[in-house]
């Protein structure tokens, strides 16, 4: 994966938005203004995402590509370095996962609109 297809996958779910709040160099993903994916575009290729409390630890010690969520909360967020260790579609799988562990939290009017697209 590079940064154009992550950055295509995450607007092709609905309701999300991108922007750059913090800096020039970190590409932020919102559903209704809730953040769920950053991308880091300064150094190597790395995306930060949500995650299942759960689920955080057992992917890290799986994927030697997944580290604790560089600038966030440690316990809800990995960075996945993007170095051809993790297959395209796990990865997408994972923004998936992202995604939907931020919907889950929105109001229900808000998840509604996205259930009825």
């Amino acid at each position: 994966m590079n940064v154009e297809s992550i950055r295509e996958y995450c607007l092709s779910k609905p309701e999300v938005s991108e922007s750059f709040p913090f800096d020039e160099t970190t590409l932020v993903f919102k559903v209704f203004n809730k953040m769920f994916a950053l991308i880091n575009l300064d150094e190597e290729l790395r995306v930060n995402l949500k995650c299942d409390p759960e689920k955080v630890i057992e992917l890290r010690e799986r994927y030697p590509a997944v580290i604790p969520g560089y600038h966030m909360n440690k316990r809800l967020w990995n960075t996945v370095i993007i170095d051809g260790s993790i297959s395209n579609e796990r990865i997408m799988e994972w923004i998936d996962h992202s995604y939907n562990e931020v919907v889950k939290k929105l109001p229900k009017v808000k998840r509604n609109r996205i259930i009825n697209r």
